[in-house]
């Protein structure tokens, strides 16, 4: 139990009654990846604290022992860490602290607030289907919940459940969802502990959250049914009552929750699959739901001195991919070109060279929205001669246009001043001198130099090419005027 007394001496001890918070926490389950939903209940929850000056913790919820796997987690760990989420103290796992879950179970039963069920799968399975002919909500009506215990049956299995109150009614001042109440009788007497002594999630997050000090509780309102019951506990155990605020989902564009047709995927995804910023990620995820008048854009550290959990709305938000893919854009522009390069160069291959593209970067980014684009477009610095042109390049180069190229060659071929300025007046006089538009030159210019129909500027290709790169992919599509009637 040290490391949660660690905890626990750093927080105010009524810090859940006075609304100072002590502690929030992040406690995502590695039974799949991180998906955006979670992150952004990760980030809320961090944004808080750090605001008012608390702490974060990171509890992985690793109870379901077959698909919580090393691997799992360490998906989500990574990334969390791709975020820039700094947690504090150490990483706690919830399978460490069984055990405990357990002892309070016991004591539960102890004080009469709980008790040993012993009814049977086939017995529960048949009031179920009663209550559905009946069609009548089910609800746990044990014989065991008031049972002397000289009447336990020795030996046999039992789960322990918790005694629901009957009467009355719980109210939750949710910090987003305002006022909710529950009448008590909608409650059941539901399990603490599983027949092989395991406990349930219900039981476990309660006691993990208590003895680890959590004051406030962020997380999404799918949750907000658990909250009453996790209240049993709480108040059967005498313990503080933690302040709630269930955030709404994020839904598709549709209005329909979130799946992968909408872009549902884990974080590690929009990092490798998307070409996504942390940055931008995150800027995206704050203002899915939270605002602060019209401002979109926000560094870190100016998140956390204006976020605050008012600012939350009570409608889920929808995720919008060209929105986050503009605003990564965004970054992308705003961000070093050494960084880039080096994000890049994987993308790109073993030709890659950062140099090369460092020195590029300037021109490359200003038309990227993620680094795929990114890698795409620099794609052709490294090509090797004869470039593999696209079907749309090829189409560009007919006999007018290798005529053109031959030309155009032998024009630039003449430039001392390798830049984009004397480079663009000597094309458009040429141009001018052919009768033609610019973009005349510049279509079987661009297809010649690059194999492909987009690309940055022209004159940018040229220079980041250099001259006799340049010139040798002009003249490997080129073909001299009086060879033409002979294609």
């Amino acid at each position: 139990m040290e490391r949660i007394k660690w905890v626990m001496a750093s927080v105010s001890g009524n810090a859940a009654e006075t609304g100072t918070p002590g502690v929030t926490r992040f406690a995502p389950s590695p039974t799949g990846f991180l998906h955006i939903g979670n992150a952004r209940t990760g980030l809320f929850s961090w944004l808080y604290a750090r605001h008012h000056g608390g702490k974060t913790l990171l509890r992985i919820e690793d109870t379901d022992k077959v698909r919580s796997t090393k691997e799992a987690i360490d998906v989500i760990l990574d990334g969390l860490n791709w975020l820039g989420l700094e947690f504090d103290g150490h990483t706690y796992y919830q399978s460490q602290f069984e055990a405990r879950h357990a002892e309070v179970a016991h004591e539960l039963i102890a004080s009469g607030a709980g008790y040993r069920c012993y009814l049977t799968q086939e017995e529960l399975a048949a009031r179920r289907e009663k209550a559905r002919e009946e069609k009548k909500p089910f609800r746990i009506e044990s014989e065991w919940r008031d049972a002397d215990p000289s009447t336990w049956p020795e030996g046999q299995d039992y789960v322990v459940r918790i005694k629901a109150p009957r009467d009355g009614e719980t109210v939750i001042e949710d910090l987003v969802q305002g006022k909710v109440t529950v009448k008590n009788s909608e409650l059941d007497d539901f399990v603490l502990l599983r027949s092989d002594g395991t406990p349930t999630y219900m039981l476990a997050v309660v006691v993990d959250d208590h003895d680890m000090g959590v004051t406030h509780i962020i997380r999404g309102d799918d949750h907000l049914n658990n909250a009453f019951r996790q209240l049993t506990i709480i108040k059967a155990m005498g313990w503080p009552e933690p302040r709630y605020a269930h955030i709404p989902l994020i839904h598709g564009q549709d209005g329909a929750k979130l799946s992968k047709r909408h872009g549902a995927m884990g974080v590690n995804d929009y990092r490798d699959e998307l070409g996504i910023l942390p940055e931008a990620l995150l800027n995206y995820l704050l203002r899915l739901g939270w605002g602060h008048g019209d401002r979109e854009e926000f560094t870190k550290d100016e998140a956390v001195e204006m976020f605050d959990i008012s600012g939350v709305g009570k409608s889920p938000s929808r995720f919008d991919m060209k929105k986050l893919l503009s605003l990564n854009g965004h970054y992308i522009r705003e961000a070093d070109n050494a960084r880039l390069a080096a994000l890049i160069a994987p993308r790109i291959g073993p030709k890659a060279d950062i140099d090369t593209l460092v020195a590029a970067m300037p021109v490359l980014k200003t038309r990227a929205r993620d680094i795929n684009e990114l890698a795409d477009g620099a794609a052709f610095l490294f090509k090797s001669r004869p470039l593999e042109l696209t079907a749309q390049a090829q189409a560009l180069l007919d006999s007018d246009a290798q005529l053109l190229l031959w030309r155009i060659s032998a024009r630039l071929a003449a430039e001392n001043d390798w830049t984009s300025g004397p480079l663009e007046a000597s094309l458009k006089a040429m141009a001018e001198e052919l009768g033609l538009g610019l973009g005349k030159l510049a279509q079987p210019l661009r297809a010649a130099l690059t194999g492909q129909t987009t690309s940055p500027g022209i004159f940018d290709v040229l220079v980041l090419l250099g001259k006799e790169e340049s010139l040798a992919r002009i003249d490997a599509q080129a073909v001299p005027g009086d060879q033409i009637a002979e294609l």
